[in-house]
């Protein structure tokens, strides 16, 4: 966190929601949960960073144990030792704006307000976080899923701008950032989720 507010001082008065944002998504990977992320646009585009960050080595290289490659060996022999060395352990995450058939089919049939929210819906479970992206906190079809992931009982982290829009009401952990244009809100959130993501994983990896 030192280095963070050293370099974005204007973090400052995120310190404390970036810090709970970790300890959530700590938690829910101790329980056997997964993490489900999403936004619109340059937020879209954030989702599947984040996804990125997390499913396969960040800042540690996450080799797979002697014990977990000769239990994969055992049950499929054709495994060679180069594809277990190559493989990495991840932290579970998915980007629900990646759905695009389910989105786009949801969209036409349905409600395009909706397709986060049925997403949610259909992979949710109590143990998982879902992490809602936009930058004015009011993004109808983020702020449904955040809504129906309380419902749930998953651990809902907004992370916005402006004054926390609409997600704040609904939010476990919200991070606002202390900007109101879309662009300086998008170019803070990169550095709060690159933290996050290198807290997470230096909690679970040594290597």
């Amino acid at each position: 966190m030192k280095e963070l507010l050293e370099r974005y001082p204007q973090l400052g008065i995120c310190k404390n929601s970036i810090a709970k944002a970790v300890e959530k998504i700590v938690k829910c990977y101790e329980n056997g949960g997964k993490v489900l992320i999403c936004g619109n646009g340059g937020s879209c585009a954030d989702s599947d960073h984040i996804v990125g960050e997390l499913m396969k080595g960040f800042l540690k290289k996450r080799p797979i144990t002697w014990e977990k490659k000769s239990e994969m060996k055992s049950k499929c022999p054709e495994l060679s030792d180069d594809v277990l060395c190559g493989l990495q352990e991840a932290l579970p995450a998915i980007s629900l704006c990646s759905l695009t058939a389910l989105n786009t089919a949801f969209s036409n049939d349905a409600d395009p307000d909706m397709i986060y929210a049925q997403s949610v819906y259909g992979l949710g479970r109590e143990s998982d976080v879902f992490i809602g992206i936009s930058t004015s906190g009011n993004a109808v079809n983020v702020y449904l899923a955040a809504c129906v992931a309380r419902s749930l009982g998953m651990t809902v982290i907004g992370l916005t701008g402006k004054d926390g829009g609409k997600i704040k009401d609904v939010s476990d952990v919200c991070v606002i950032v202390p900007e109101n244009e879309t662009y300086k809100i998008q170019e803070l959130h990169l550095p709060i989720y690159h933290y996050i993501c290198a807290a997470v994983e230096g909690h679970f990896f040594s290597e």
